[in-house]
């Protein structure tokens, strides 16, 4: 019996849906395991299907289409290495599990079932899947392998089963996606299974974006001691041979390319750019557009546009309104030259004036207020839409997730798009990210390299510049305090008391508290966007439209 194994490691971006493209990634990552001599090829949780299907798994004529497709691609990938994939499969009772099928000799060899289903933050596995029995291992070559998939590797039930049950290593195919502080946890957590059952761990990760939610990859092979044997890039696609050899004390990886993990920032950054590619290019848009108002919100997602896209498929308008200032146009204009991207001048000052004057008799005898600025905004979203519509091009919106957090933002104007790439990013780090990225270009960014953000965008005061000499502090707490209270309620699920208790004005948590209870409204009609953290606006935090109640600690 050889004392060698080649397993091939395929870290890819597959689609949801589109299973007959995601087999024939399994394929070609199959036939360059063979080339290159491998015993086995793996590909991640549910790759067949993409990940996360919500409820589209559980039509039965999907699932049976998917089933269909891991069955031909045993039988054409029969002469060559063994294929491990996951997908959907449904048992003669009609029970859908979320499977793990290897492939070998012309039909499928084995099949695990995830026993461990993710209910929480923004996984709904219990709703979709039985939970599987605790499968044991099976045989490739010369060795026998344990395959938990995904949560199974989170406890250490499954693991420690496979390892008395004969697993020789453990190869776990995921589908885990990012926020902030991810890879250090799931790390964490795969060196604790090692130590517990004295096994290597291969840990196999997709890439790639899927509505809000985005896989990093990152895959990576520990040997027992918890020394890392080869770690494969952060969201990049990536196929990758890993050589294991037998010893006196069971088998272990040799070593292998380590890729350098980027800082927070980058990885961050990277996110919203790969986040807006994948949300277009599998929606079927080539070409987006924004309104670029001079300020630094929207200035962020231009460069985000343009890195993820390319600037000649990116459109900037200007809508300016009597109260947009020289510096405004003069900064939205220095950003859209930086970026090499087309800008459009649309002024609003007619068709808001066409609109105050139909409304005149209602309004005569009212004070210029709220109802007014809205009307600004809401033209701007109206034109943007119709240019949209005109030319193809994907509306984006610019709010950031403190202005996402309070509704500070007008619902059916600059919240009118089909994607908001900083969703999840609050001011003072929208602040810090476009220094970030001032400072630092890399290969995947198809943008310019150089400061693209004027730094006056940076320095001005924010402003939405609906009325004469408006600020964001007019009727905002500070930015910095404003996000800290933020981080507290929504990240930390802090009570009002425990927030004071830290030095912040009850009131000022009062009034910030009460505006993200009243702006549940909005986020429910909000663009998806980016997620960045444990706690982003959609799947991570649900709560009622409907909400009287308030913390009164």
């Amino acid at each position: 019996m050889s004392d060698r194994f080649r397993l091939t490691l395929a870290q890819l971006n597959p689609t949801v849906g589109a299973i007959a493209a995601n087999a024939a990634r399994a394929r070609d990552a199959w036939a360059a395991a063979k080339a290159a001599g491998a015993d086995m090829v793996a590909l991640p949780e549910m790759f067949v299907t993409g990940y996360q299907t919500q409820d589209l798994v559980k039509k039965n004529a999907f699932a049976r289409h998917a089933m269909q497709a891991v069955e031909d691609l045993a039988r054409d990938c029969a002469e060559g290495p063994a294929l491990g994939i996951g997908g959907p499969w449904l048992d003669e009772d009609g029970r859908l599990f979320n499977a793990w099928f290897v492939c070998e000799g012309g039909r499928i060899a084995a099949r695990i079932l995830k026993h461990h289903l993710p209910n929480y933050s923004v996984f709904d596995e219990k709703r979709l899947f039985e939970s599987g029995p605790v499968s044991g291992p099976y045989r490739v070559g010369p060795l026998r392998i344990g395959s938990p998939i995904c949560e199974d590797a989170w406890f250490p039930d499954v693991c420690e089963t496979l390892a008395e049950t004969g697993a020789e290593i453990l190869l776990v195919p995921n589908g885990s996606p990012y926020y902030r502080g991810k890879f250090d946890r799931r790390v964490n957590l795969m060196v604790a299974r090692v130590v517990e059952t004295g096994l290597p761990m291969v840990y196999l990760n997709f890439v790639g974006g899927q509505d809000d939610q985005l896989f990093d990859g990152g895959s990576f092979v520990i040997n027992p001691g918890g020394h890392l044997a080869a770690q494969l890039p952060v969201w990049e696609e990536t196929v990758a041979h890993v050589d294991f050899t037998r010893h006196a004390d069971g088998w272990r990886a040799e070593t292998g390319a380590r890729a350098v993990l980027p800082d927070e920032w980058e990885q961050d950054y990277r996110a919203m750019v790969l986040s807006l590619s994948d949300y277009m290019g599998k929606c079927g848009f080539s070409k987006v557009l924004l309104g670029l108002s001079g300020g630094i919100d929207s200035a962020l997602v231009a460069a985000i546009a343009t890195d993820a896209l390319g600037p000649e498929n990116v459109r900037c308008v200007m809508l300016p309104s009597e109260f947009t200032s020289a510096h405004s146009l003069e900064d939205a204009a220095a950003v859209a030259r930086a970026l090499g991207c087309r800008l459009d001048t649309v002024p609003i000052s007619g068709p808001r004036a066409a609109v105050t004057t139909a409304l005149a008799p209602l309004f005569e005898g009212t004070p210029f207020g709220i109802a007014e600025e809205n009307v600004q905004s809401r033209m701007r979203g109206l034109l943007l839409m119709a240019i949209s519509n005109k030319f193809g091009e994907m509306l984006l919106t610019t709010g950031n997730k403190s202005e996402v957090a309070v509704g500070y933002a007008t619902i059916y104007g600059d919240m009118a798009g089909g994607y908001n790439p900083i969703k999840d990013l609050y001011k003072m780090r929208v602040f810090e990210t476009c220094r970030w990225r001032n400072a630092n270009h890399r290969p995947w960014m198809k943008g310019p390299e150089g400061a693209v953000i004027a730094q006056r965008v940076i320095d001005k005061a924010p402003s939405a510049e609906l009325r004469a000499d408006q600020k964001d502090e007019d009727s905002l707490p500070p930015y910095p305090v404003l996000d800290a209270i933020l981080e507290r309620l929504i990240e930390g699920d802090m009570s009002v008391a425990e927030i004071v208790a830290e030095g912040f004005d009850r009131a000022t948590v009062k009034k910030v508290e009460h505006l993200v209870y009243i702006s549940e409204y909005k986020r429910f009609q909000s663009a998806p966007g980016a997620r960045l953290t444990r706690k982003a606006f959609w799947l991570d935090r649900r709560y009622p439209i409907v909400n009287r109640w308030r913390d009164e600690s």
